[in-house]
């Protein structure tokens, strides 16, 4: 047996070998100097006896998820459907403001407004402009070749 426990501490021994140390160690004459090893062995003895007695639950957590899905899906749906019934109200509004006029005179005033505030941009730009022509016009005065 001494040889046999050898063995296996250097991780050499077969299957057989190693039920033959279990059977020794757990039977009731092994010897007074290897008694020390009995709890080792005897371990696997009192394992197998153990039996798992709890009961595993199976529920799912799935069914949870699945309501939050049609939870979020619905508030999307509600969103876009929210934002689809205002935008429209609002762009067909927009639309009949945007150049549509029944009266000529109406369509002339509102022509006239906005080329009045088109030529007021055009302006201002074209003053920018003068500014950058006397800049140019200083910068060749004082940085001549």
């Amino acid at each position: 047996m001494e040889a046999l426990l050898e063995k296996y501490f250097e991780g050499e021994t077969s299957i057989a070998e190693e039920n033959e140390l279990k059977d020794y160690f757990s039977s009731s004459d092994v010897a007074p100097h290897l008694e020390q090893y009995r709890p080792l062995f005897g371990y696997f003895a009192e394992a197998k006896g153990q039996k798992f007695t709890n009961t595993v639950s199976l529920i799912s957590k799935k069914p949870k998820a699945v309501w939050w899905s049609i939870a979020a899906s619905v508030a999307v749906l509600i969103g876009v459907g929210t934002y689809t019934y205002f935008n429209t109200t609002t762009t067909s509004k927009e639309r009949k403001e945007l150049g549509t006029y029944d009266d000529p005179e109406e369509a002339f005033e509102a022509t006239q407004k906005a080329l009045a505030m088109l030529s007021n941009n055009v302006n201002v730009g074209v003053e920018g402009v003068q500014y950058l022509k006397v800049y140019e016009v200083t910068k060749e005065k004082v940085f001549v070749e």
